[in-house]
This record gives structure tokens, sequence and C-alpha cells, in this order.
């Protein structure tokens, strides 16, 4: 009778213990199931985008590009939304220049950058981009068909290393804030370090980072007559890589 009441009482504890353990189980995949849902939910795109462009979480933030079609109305310009027909909007990768756009517009301010300035940040970022998909291209499959377009793709890699090269030639090494011209107090603490003008460009338009994010990685203080001082070397540092302010050769 001991016995059995000894192993009566264990069973029941594993029993309890069994119950909360899948209690706690269900929990954490409702927890999991909510996570992804929610995940799906962001990355689903507007309805006027139209049903082509399917959702992917790994595409990280978009937005939507607006085309103004000058003349033309066809079917295909028109998408079916839950509000009725409305114009086909595709949409583009969102990226810092937007989220730059979005803040001053919330403060009711025009935004720090010029229209050329962010082109070539983005123009920056396709050609960085375009160079490191080398290994994905797909002429080798058209080549064993026949095809001469190796020597194509050779051309236009060789077209983008130039403008490519050209860009970070006329950026140069030189710093992005000049130090001395910053209070002590406004710098930060002993590990502050001097960035680049090539490093603020590549962590604001290859990386994705914010102005703050740069100061914070470099130790710098993150307040507004740093985060100020940093945009203005961006903006110098982007017309700089467009040709403006170039000295002239002979």
């Amino acid at each position: 009778m001991i016995g059995k009441h000894k192993i009566s009482d264990y069973e029941q504890g594993c029993g309890t213990v069994g119950k909360e353990g899948h209690a706690a189980g269900r929990s954490r995949l409702m927890s999991e199931a909510d996570r992804i849902a929610a995940i799906k939910a962001a990355a689903q795109p507007p309805a006027e985008c139209g049903p082509e462009i399917i959702a992917a979480p790994a595409r990280g933030g978009f937005v939507l590009q607006r085309i103004r079609h000058m003349e033309g109305m066809t079917r295909e310009d028109f998408v079916e939304t839950p509000d009725g027909y409305v114009r086909r909007s595709p949409i583009r990768r969102g990226d810092t220049f937007d989220a730059m756009e979005a803040a001053a517009l919330r403060r009711k301010q025009a935004c720090p950058l010029t229209p050329g300035q962010i082109a070539i940040g983005r123009r920056y970022h396709d050609l960085v981009e375009l160079l490191s998909a080398d290994g994905t291209k797909l002429s080798q499959l058209d080549g064993s068909f026949g095809s001469g377009d190796g020597g194509d793709w050779m051309d236009q890699r060789l077209a983008i290393s130039r403008e490519l090269d050209g860009m970070r030639r006329r950026l140069g090494t030189g710093p992005a804030i000049q130090i001395r011209r910053v209070r002590p107090s406004s710098r930060g603490g002993n590990d502050r370090k001097a960035f680049s003008q090539r490093q603020l460009v590549d962590a604001i338009c290859l990386s994705g980072k914010s102005i703050k994010d740069v100061l914070g990685d470099f130790g710098w203080q993150q307040d507004g007559r740093n985060c100020k001082a940093t945009i203005e070397a961006l903006a110098a540092a982007l017309d700089t890589m467009i040709g403006y302010g170039r000295k002239k050769t002979s």
C-alpha cells in the first residue's frame, strides 16, 4: 500500500507538472503565432499596388511611389481595392532618406537634403549592390544557348566600376566633421572617434543607419548640435559625389 501511494503521488505530481508545461507551451506557441501574424501584416503591400506584388517580410520597409500618367488610362492602370478602383501605384524600398523626409514632414520643415543629393545617395547604393551581385548574373545560362552577352555584362560591369570609383575619388577620405570646431563638452566621451565622409556616406547609404546611429557608433553625443553638423557634412559629401565644388585640374 505504501508503495502504491508513493507511485500515485509521483504520478499525480508528474501530471500536474505536465499540465503546466503544456499550458506554458501553448502560450508560447500562441505568442509566436501572433508575432508572425504581425510581421506578415506589416509586410502586406497596400491594395493599390496590385496583386502582382506579394507580401515579403524580408523586403523590409517600403513606400508607395506615385506615378502620374501623362496620357492614356487603360484598364491596366487601375486596380480594384476595397474602396473601389484606384490608380495603380508601385512600391520601392524605403531607406534612411525616406525616414529623414518623414521626420521633416512631422516637424513641418523642409527636408534637410535636396532631391539631387538624395538621388546620388540612392545611385551610390544601387551601384554597390549591382557589383556585389556579380555572382548571380544570368548571362551564363544565356551563354549556354549561344548568346554572346558575356562581353556585354563585362562592359556594363566596367562602366559601373568607373562610375563608382569616380564618386569615391571625388569623395576622398577627409573628415566629415572638424573636431576642433565642436566644443569638447559636446563631442562625447573618451571613446569618441573622428569619422570620414566615406564612412558617413557608407553608413547612411549602404547600411541604412540614421544620423544618430552614426554618431553613436563613433562615440559622439547624439544631441541636436552634432546631428545638425552631421547632416550638413552628409549634404556636402553628397554634393561632392555629384561633382559640385570639384577643383579644376590642368
